[in-house]
């Protein structure tokens, strides 16, 4: 891959979080994410190629309103529009980055299930930064990324179509089945028609999960991820493992109470 990044309407472009305790919490994710024999994270939270996908910024008076979330940042066609779309649909805008013009620039909102995320125009790829000779590095060589997005709600039919409208999201039925019966789940596509995200009931192995963008981060060695999220004060809440006993996810609390998800890459 020549970039993690998917560059259209729908693409995740990175995610953030203001978090308090900042020092402790860089020192808690630049343990848990740089395991393994070739590590796909730096210990400066940049991903082995020196690109910046996730910030993790310190809690100050512009980000105290804030909610302890991981945000995604979106790619929409027009941040306005998105934005007053949100608003019709029941969501909420906690921030709007306008220029000097009064044309929205970015903005970060809630969903009505209470989710943040944020919004950003198309990022062109002369505009993403990579450091060092990233830029030459091997394409097939594994990175750190977003690998995935999931939202677990209680409402998911009418979630998909918050996102659909305010995003730009396609969306795609996963049947599913627990002991209550057959339901739906959803894919979310971009507009490149790449899967970009889930949307999911709060039912079957969904259960428990907060209702926040759950973002996905790939690590070299999962099991010994995990065994940091523990020795770093951090709490597994879900966790997944393959028919050889081998975990393949784990929803993740940190230690002020952020969650995310940690997968083998």
């Amino acid at each position: 891959m020549s970039t993690p990044f998917s560059l259209d309407v729908g693409g995740i472009l990175s995610a953030d979080i203001a978090v308090p305790e900042h020092e402790r919490e860089v020192r808690f994710y630049s343990h848990v994410l740089t395991t393994g024999e070739n590590p796909l994270w730096r210990e400066d939270l940049m991903n082995n190629r020196g690109m910046p996908i996730i910030g993790l910024g310190a809690r100050n008076t512009e980000s105290a309103n804030l909610p302890l979330q991981w945000m995604p940042h979106i790619q929409v066609a027009d941040v306005a529009a998105s934005v007053e779309c949100a608003l019709d649909l029941n969501g909420s805008e906690l921030m709007h980055g306008k220029d000097d013009h009064g044309k929205s620039q970015w903005a970060v909102l809630l969903d009505p299930n209470g989710a943040a995320f944020g919004i950003i125009p198309v990022v062109s790829a002369e505009e993403i930064s990579v450091q060092g000779d990233a830029a030459s590095s091997d394409i097939t060589k594994r990175v750190g990324c977003i690998s995935w997005l999931d939202l677990t709600v209680s409402d998911a039919i009418a979630t998909c179509d918050f996102y659909r409208q305010v995003v730009g999201w396609s969306a795609q039925d996963v049947e599913m089945e627990d002991e209550s019966g057959r339901y739906v789940d959803y894919t979310m596509f971009g507009n490149d028609g790449n899967p970009a995200a889930g949307v999911c009931h709060a039912r079957s192995t969904n259960q428990g999960l907060p209702a926040i963008w759950m973002i996905c981060l790939p690590v070299g060695d999962l099991a010994e991820s995990i065994r940091r999220v523990r020795e770093g004060g951090g709490k597994v809440i879900h966790e997944k493992r393959g028919p050889d006993g081998e975990y393949n996810y784990a929803a993740i609390q940190d230690p002020v109470g952020a969650c995310l998800a940690l997968v083998q890459g």
